[in-house]
């Protein structure tokens, strides 16, 4: 009796150390869960991906009904969008945003499915020799970035991510917390986003950013090193 309610508190723990990203920030408003946001598969459970090979990782939808179940929010490029979590994120970590334009619709499944994906802000830990690695991001509720003044109008999915890189020594511990939102960008302009990728394939399993011992770097480290592809600021 007393280990099953350890094991318990244990789960408890554990989920409660975890978070969803189920609201977006747009407009000054935070919407309410999963109005703009695919519900993910983890809605529940708060687990994290962590095979960067699977499909779970370009939105972590819960099933094919995720999209067509979510609304569009209308945001203006160059405005200040967001993701709020369900719980403090309290995992050192990496931030990026992505965007895709969403073809046919931002609420269809074929959305994002191809080499389409292009990074619009990351958020990465700073570091000295005398500090190591400082993770401001530590301990927030929500972050938020600029949509480019120069996306072209149109419809797109915004992936939000944080890759959380306190058991990131060995490969598949990185644990990725994932939400896309479901957006119809006005007032755009006529800029080329690049470099694009897909999801699965713009991350390794042993990319430096992502498979790294955060409390045991070498003597040789310079600084962090984000995955993916160089921002696209427009």
């Amino acid at each position: 009796m007393k280990l099953s309610v350890a094991l318990t508190l244990f789960a408890a723990q554990l989920a409660t150390a975890h978070y969803t990203f189920p609201d977006l920030i747009a407009n000054n408003t935070v919407s309410s869960d999963w109005q703009y946001v695919r519900i993910t598969a983890n809605h529940y459970s708060n687990g994290p991906v962590t095979d960067v090979t699977s499909d779970a990782i370009r939105c972590y939808e819960l099933d094919s009904t995720s999209a067509g179940q979510t609304g569009t929010a209308t945001v203006a490029a160059g405005s200040t969008v967001g993701f709020k979590a369900d719980n403090t994120m309290g995992h050192p970590g990496y931030f990026s945003a992505y965007m895709t334009p969403a073809s046919p619709a931002a609420n269809s499944n074929q959305a994002g499915l191809g080499k389409t994906w292009f990074k619009i802000w990351e958020w990465s830990p700073t570091f000295s020799p005398s500090t190591g690695l400082v993770f401001a991001s530590e301990n927030i509720q929500q972050f938020t970035f600029t949509i480019p003044k120069n996306v072209p109008s149109g419809q797109y999915l915004i992936r939000g991510e944080q890759i959380a890189l306190h058991v990131a020594s060995s490969v598949g511990g990185a644990q990725f917390y994932i939400g896309c939102a479901q957006v119809n960008v006005i007032n755009g302009g006529s800029g080329k986003p690049s470099p694009t990728v897909s999801f699965p394939g713009a991350y390794s399993a042993t990319d430096p950013g992502i498979l790294i011992n955060i409390y045991s770097l070498p003597s040789n480290y310079t600084g962090y090193k984000a995955p993916g592809p160089a921002v696209w600021s427009g």
